[in-house]
């Protein structure tokens, strides 16, 4: 089957199209699908492939082309990579050929500009307007520019062909009549083809050049006399303001008698002003003069990025002024219009400097068999788990570093489409694991009451509280509300099952995020975290499973899949893609990256049926999509995490000691604190004693349930337990149960309460337990006060479990 005619290679534009690659002695030539664009040539196995998966890439700047035969080309870049490609028929090579030779030139351009250009002075800030403008006018100057290049590129490849080709003429006709006239015409009949091709490649520049100084030479005009109206306005401005501030300096001086130290603060110890005269003409002219500069940097000056600004109501009022009204206002300028509590006046508050270290982590060897080789099968809250396997932050803590790329919410917020709103809040839901790839140790299982604020307001404008609202299963409720329009709350209960070579964790509940302005409501789960080499060899982590991101108002849904690991897979670790789709069931946008590193957003333009058949026989969805927008990239880790327990920047403030926090909270708690500072023998000593507190306190509030329910009941029990035999007898005889409750999660499986069938009657402090009114699950959703009770510092009604 003849392949299909490829279109002419135009210049800059991209070229793709089929061609043999040279793969091994085996297989010898495989058919793969090449995309050339922006001085890359890119392959594919299937056109299927171009969304999520690409096989190679070599930049075409530093590269060689040579050809081999009639249809053999080769493509090299100095010994890394070496493409040895065949075409179906030597005018396909020599489109290919053309087509490489334009891309490289440019590609070489381009990398000298931005070579030259590297000293140079940033453009202005993209939220102005005439920096915005003067940005668009460059850099259509630099595509015109760029298309000139094209056109002398093409113009060198006529010049050469046209050579070769009156090469040939010359010697056609120099030729008799016998057994080499017919090879000499196949050579004339080939050059003339590879002219008309170059020539046509001519052509399209030149028609798209054409096309562009049209298009653009009305915009021209339009943003040049925008430009010229708008400078008019701002000096009959500045003017307007100067001559006020010298009005009302005059009368300041007329109404107010000072002595000459006093009326000018430029006036040296001796009284006098050196270069000036009193009152003079002179003085009124520079007085003027400093008026306009002390405008134009307060206009144009950026604040120091150690402060925050708590409002922006003058800049964005000036702004306004200045024609900034094409809707690119900064995020902070923003979140402070829409906030009606912030003040009026220019209030800067610093902030605060968080700490960049924790002391580095001991070297204690312990031996982990000896402690997990009878706990097989059983559930990680009944094993006991000294700190040596621990992290000296808490799971509330952990939980709060879901937030770590809360950027991902703000520009969500912003979002005036609920589809692309979403696939930010599909890279908000893959980076909240990007922190776990190397954190092997166990986080301390919160107490039953303990607490954890992060109050991010002044650096980032939000604020979050954790609570552990639950024991058995041990669960942790979770709110956090943004200046920016978004709000988030989850409850999450943990089951995890250790298997003698690894341990998974199944996280439990749902996560909610509901945006102000829009009212859309996105619900999802998390995926299953798997612990690898428990007994022998590095421990290591792996995130799989499906996710399912649902947009209650408008029906839209995202459904993300994280591949679990194999050896055997050529697809690269840590993967994971998605797709957006309306209410409908159309795709529109494609997600892709790695959960470690970073996400990807490519539009969907056009989607069909008809590629390799999946693993279960089906026909797989081909998705034409837009070049890729990268949502979301990790942050690399601070220097020195590898002695720190792998703590991001975020993860190493979170234990850092607080003012005015409630005494629940998990910086309070002492044996995180002890095993932060070294301690680790300490830290287990302490551990065992507040574990055993919270025991205590179980058992008596089980007792005061008993005693209300079953008042004749209580009084045999509390003379059962006021004899010398106690409970032994009892604890020996009772059953264990599935049921049966544990008051910290790291306490053993033979530790049985009295009452192991009743329920606890424990009540969350800031929590209600409700059914959710969106999912129908039964859950915990913040109920308000605690910011309230820090304001006020009265922390009276807080248990003491610490």
């Amino acid at each position: 089957m003849s392949e299909p005619k490829a279109p002419t290679p135009a210049p800059g534009d991209t070229y793709k199209g089929w061609l043999f690659k040279w793969t091994n002695y085996i297989k010898g030539y495989q058919r793969r699908w090449f995309v050339l664009s922006n001085g890359l040539l890119s392959y594919y196995r299937t056109q299927a492939e171009m969304g999520h998966t690409c096989r190679g890439t070599i930049n075409l700047a530093t590269a060689n082309i040579a050809v081999e035969d009639s249809c053999n080309f080769v493509i090299s870049n100095g010994g890394t990579q070496t493409y040895h490609l065949k075409a179906s028929s030597e005018v396909e090579r020599q489109r290919w050929i053309t087509a490489l030779e334009l891309a490289k030139a440019k590609a070489f351009r381009m990398q000298a500009e931005s070579d030259d250009s590297g000293d140079e002075s940033t453009p202005p800030a993209a939220g102005q307007g005439g920096g915005a403008r003067n940005s668009e006018v460059q850099s259509t100057l630099r595509t015109l520019g760029s298309k000139v290049e094209d056109l002398s590129t093409c113009n060198d490849l006529i010049a050469k062909h046209g050579s070769a080709l009156q090469r040939s003429l010359s010697e056609l006709e120099g030729v008799r009549l016998g057994g080499e006239t017919s090879e000499k015409i196949r050579q004339v009949t080939e050059r003339a083809t590879l002219f008309r091709i170059t020539s046509n490649a001519m052509i399209n520049a030149c028609r798209d050049f054409l096309a562009l100084a049209q298009a653009h030479s009305k915009r021209w005009q339009k943003a040049l006399q925008a430009e010229r109206e708008q400078r008019v306005r701002l000096e009959e401005t500045l003017e307007q303001l100067a001559k006020q501030h010298n009005h009302l300096e005059r009368a300041f001086r007329g109404a107010t008698v000072l002595p000459p130290s006093q009326s000018n603060p430029a006036i040296d110890s001796k009284g006098s002003v050196p270069g000036k005269g009193d009152a003079s003409d002179e003085d009124e002219e520079n007085e003027f003069f400093d008026a306009c500069e002390d405008v134009q940097e307060f206009i144009t000056v950026p604040a120091d990025p150690k402060y925050h600004r708590r409002s922006g109501s003058n800049v964005s009022g000036i702004s306004s002024e200045m024609g900034m009204d094409d809707g690119t206002t900064s995020l902070d300028e923003q979140s402070m219009a829409s906030n009606p509590e912030s003040p009026q006046s220019q209030e800067v508050v610093p902030v605060r400097k968080r700490r960049t270290r924790i002391p580095d982590k001991p070297n204690y060897s312990l031996n982990l068999w000896s402690i997990m080789k009878n706990c097989i099968g059983k559930e990680l809250s009944k094993i006991p788990m000294p700190v040596n396997f621990n992290e000296p932050l808490s799971m509330l803590q952990r939980l709060s570093e879901d937030l770590e790329y809360y950027e991902l919410l703000d520009r969500g917020a912003k979002c005036q489409s609920s589809l692309e709103q979403m696939c930010y809040v599909a890279a908000f839901t893959v980076s909240s694991y990007s922190t776990t790839v190397h954190r092997t140790g166990k986080p301390f299982n919160p107490l039953l009451g303990e607490t954890f604020e992060l109050d991010r307001l002044q650096e980032s404008g939000y604020r979050s509280l954790c609570e552990q609202v639950s024991h058995h299963p041990p669960a942790a409720a979770h709110h956090a509300i943004s200046e920016r329009g978004w709000t988030l709350r989850q409850e999450i209960a943990l089951a995890s099952k250790f298997r003698g070579k690894y341990l998974s964790i199944m996280p439990l509940g749902s996560i909610h995020c509901i945006f102000e302005k829009s009212n859309n409501h996105y619900t999802w789960k998390k995926v299953t975290t798997t612990v690898h080499n428990i007994i022998v060899g590095k421990l290591w982590i792996d995130q799989s499973g499906e996710i399912d991101i649902v947009n209650h108002r408008t029906g839209d849904r995202c459904h993300l899949k994280f591949a679990p690991y194999s050896y055997f897979s050529r697809d690269v670790a840590r993967k994971v893609t998605g797709v957006v789709t309306d209410k409908d069931g159309k795709a529109h946008y494609v997600l892709s990256g790695t959960w470690d590193e970073k996400m990807e957003c490519s539009r969907v333009m056009q989607s069909s049926r008809g590629g390799e058949n999946g693993a279960d026989g089906r026909q797989k969805t081909v998705y034409q999509t837009l070049k890729a927008k990268e949502l979301w990239r990790k942050t690399p880790l601070p220097e020195g995490a590898e002695n720190m327990y792998y703590f991001s920047t975020l993860a190493l403030t979170l234990n850092e000691p607080e003012e005015g926090v409630a005494p629940t909270d998990s910086r309070k708690r002492p044996d995180q604190r002890l095993m932060e500072q070294g301690r680790w023998e300490e830290a287990n000593a302490e551990k065992q004693r507040l574990e055993e507190k919270q025991r205590t306190a179980r058992r008596e509030r089980e007792r005061e349930a008993n005693r209300s329910a079953n008042p004749e009941e209580a009084l045999i029990e509390d003379s059962i337990s006021d004899s010398p035999l106690k409970t032994e007898e009892v604890e020996i005889a009772t059953e264990p149960s599935e049921t049966t409750d544990k008051t910290d999660t790291d306490e053993t499986s033979s530790d049985l309460s009295l009452s192991s069938g009743h329920q606890d009657s424990y009540k969350a402090m800031w929590f209600d337990r409700c059914v959710d009114p969106m999912t129908g699950e039964p859950t915990h959703i913040y109920r308000g006060g605690y910011w309230e009770t820090k304001e006020q510092g009265n922390w009276d009604s807080c248990p003491d479990i610490f």
